[in-house]
């Protein structure tokens, strides 16, 4: 294990918003979509639902995407930001099966603060561990997902959205097929 469990859980909870705006379409439009996207997360806690509670989420992707390809000097300003804003006060919770792990905010806080502070830890113990590095953008030529390489030994290149790695790897041989003839 890399990281907590809870950790690992938020940066790919992470990877997910992130990556609803990776492909053509903006897979988080709607308050629909939103919901789509926290049920299928197992977000817990209050719900606005309704379109400011959207665009704040919106706000919040594009602002951890500035985080997820950020310098770690620019990165830990801005993890710090959202917790000073939110004003985050870590505590041990237990709930739906989990076992204790830290919350920073209740869960009646705002939609936007619950996620930005779960997801500014997560990066907080990322760069802790001296990991930023594994924040990645995919190193396919064709796709720009968020992935989160949570591999021992730190080569995890491409994402989970598609088949970016087989397509990479398809390519590499036909290249080096055609230059063999």
């Amino acid at each position: 294990m890399i990281f907590a469990p809870d950790t690992e859980a938020s940066l790919r909870s992470v990877v997910n918003l992130l990556n609803t705006n990776a492909g053509l379409v903006d897979r988080l439009e709607t308050v629909a979509d939103l919901d789509y996207y926290l049920d299928t997360e197992r977000f817990t806690g209050a719900r606005a639902r309704n379109l400011a509670e959207l665009r704040s989420v919106r706000q919040l992707r594009a602002q951890l995407h500035d985080i997820w390809i950020a310098e770690e000097d620019t990165a830990v300003r801005r993890v710090n930001a959202i917790l000073r804003n939110a004003q985050a006060l870590p505590q041990l919770i237990k709930h739906d099966g989990w076992d204790y792990h830290l919350h920073a905010t209740t869960q009646s806080a705002p939609l936007y603060d619950r996620m930005a502070v779960e997801a500014a830890m997560a990066i907080a113990e990322v760069i802790r561990s001296k990991g930023l590095e594994r924040l990645r953008i995919c190193a396919s030529s064709d796709c720009r997902a968020a992935l989160v390489d949570l591999s021992r030994n730190r080569s995890k290149m491409y994402c989970d959205t598609g088949n970016c790695a087989n397509r990479e790897h398809v390519r590499a041989y036909r290249a080096r097929k055609s230059g063999n003839s």
